[in-house]
């Protein structure tokens, strides 16, 4: 299941035909499920239990999306501060780089070094609280429809007015060659 979109569409459509079916329900949490939406695969397992009481399989499968949707809220929590963690690593290490590897040390006062460290850490910690959200951000774009690559050969080139005179005149685009050649077979010159 790769087309997250069509396959959302498709549960919502079972869902519309048919809501007294729990299959429905079910698949619209396995979408939810696989682009990591697990509050909303929670909500759809407990409507399709609800229609189809004591299946085995649907209280598995909550009991799989409860733990994800922990790990991922445990990752949320845990990530950014790893990132600080890697940052204060990095801050000692330009510190101790300093002092070891130059003949006359540019931090000489312990405040300074303290603050770089800091900074440091504080550059690690909204990295990695940008890559969470980076990554929260590729979850909800899965569900999205995908882009219409051909909607552009659908429309008819516009009519512009010209001066004040109200002659329209028919946009110009120039096309590659490779476009003029397309748009040449199709008969569209």
């Amino acid at each position: 299941m790769q087309q997250f979109y069509f396959a959302m569409e498709d549960a919502k459509e079972t869902i519309r035909l048919k809501p007294d079916w729990a299959k429905g329900y079910f698949r619209k949490a396995e979408v939810e499920f696989s682009t990591f939406h697990f509050t909303d695969a929670l909500i759809s397992y407990s409507l399709a239990l609800k229609l189809q009481p004591n299946d085995p399989s649907i209280l598995e499968a909550i009991a799989k999306t409860s733990l994800e949707r922990q790990k991922d809220r445990k990752a949320d929590d845990q990530i950014p501060w790893l990132g600080a963690g890697v940052g204060i690593i990095m801050g000692v290490i330009i510190v101790a780089a300093d002092h070891i590897l130059t003949h006359k040390p540019t931090l000489v006062h312990p405040v300074l070094m303290a603050l770089l460290t800091i900074a440091v850490a504080m550059i690690g910690y909204g990295i990695a609280r940008g890559i969470r959200y980076y990554v929260k951000c590729q979850r909800e774009a899965l569900l999205e429809p995908p882009v219409d690559l051909l909607q552009d050969d659908e429309k008819e080139p516009q009519a512009v007015e010209t001066d004040s005179t109200g002659k329209e005149e028919r946009v110009h685009r120039s096309y590659t060659k490779a476009q003029a050649r397309q748009r040449f077979k199709k008969g569209k010159s």
